[in-house]
């Protein structure tokens, strides 16, 4: 298999996850709702946002509509990028964690342009696909689905703090999706794995024996 094949099966494999998974959630569950799978320390927490990752956002329409344009540059610039690293026979970890930065931001763009025509609301009921009505947005302006939740610490400041004394303390507070995972996980292994993906290994040069 060559490098473009393993670059491309990546993606496709971690787009199939996040938009099987989010589209689980959208026709299954309603905003707010919560399944916990690791008590209170890991769950589904159903929530929809306009911007960027890890429910980040920008605001108004106005902002969602610029947030989308430039995911969209943001996708083709990767995407040339990605394409000079395959030619270019760099190092496959990297070419990899850059497929998964690229695979998260089409994934969260997918949610943007589509989700909103292909979905009914989710507040209070969950969301139709395919309505016969039209979908609760026009293109680019979807919301993401983010779902996965992890508040390992859930306690509160103690009083004595000098910083939010007795007010509530919530580590992981984000809920993300597998995009933002994809994205981050990509990142961080470019700043982990750095000497290793960079490094140039030096051409063997051949032997040459001296004619008798």
């Amino acid at each position: 298999m060559s490098t473009a094949q393993k670059s491309f099966l990546f993606i496709l494999l971690i787009l199939i996850a996040d938009q099987a998974l989010k589209i689980w959630i959208k026709t299954h569950m309603f905003i707010g709702q919560e399944i916990h799978i690791f008590g209170d320390r890991g769950m589904l927490h159903f929530i929809e946002n306009n911007g960027m990752a890890f429910g980040m956002e920008m605001g108004g329409k106005p902002g969602k509509l610029i947030l989308s344009i430039f995911r969209l540059i943001a996708i083709c610039g990767i995407g040339w990028y990605l394409s000079t690293l395959i030619k270019s026979k760099a190092n496959l970890g990297f070419i990899l964690a850059v497929s998964a930065i690229m695979a998260g931001a089409i994934g969260n763009i997918i949610d943007s342009a589509f989700y909103g025509m292909i979905f009914s609301e989710s507040f209070n009921n969950v969301a139709v696909l395919f309505p016969r009505d039209r979908g609760y947005a026009s293109f680019l302006h979807g919301r993401v689905v983010d779902m996965l939740y992890f508040p390992v610490i859930n306690t509160h400041w103690p009083e004595w703090s000098p910083f939010r004394p007795g007010q509530s303390l919530i580590f992981f507070r984000p809920v993300f999706n597998l995009s933002d995972a994809s994205i981050t996980c990509g990142v961080f292994s470019i700043l982990l794995f750095q000497r290793r993906m960079f490094s140039h290994t030096e051409e063997t040069k051949p032997e040459i024996t001296p004619e008798p």
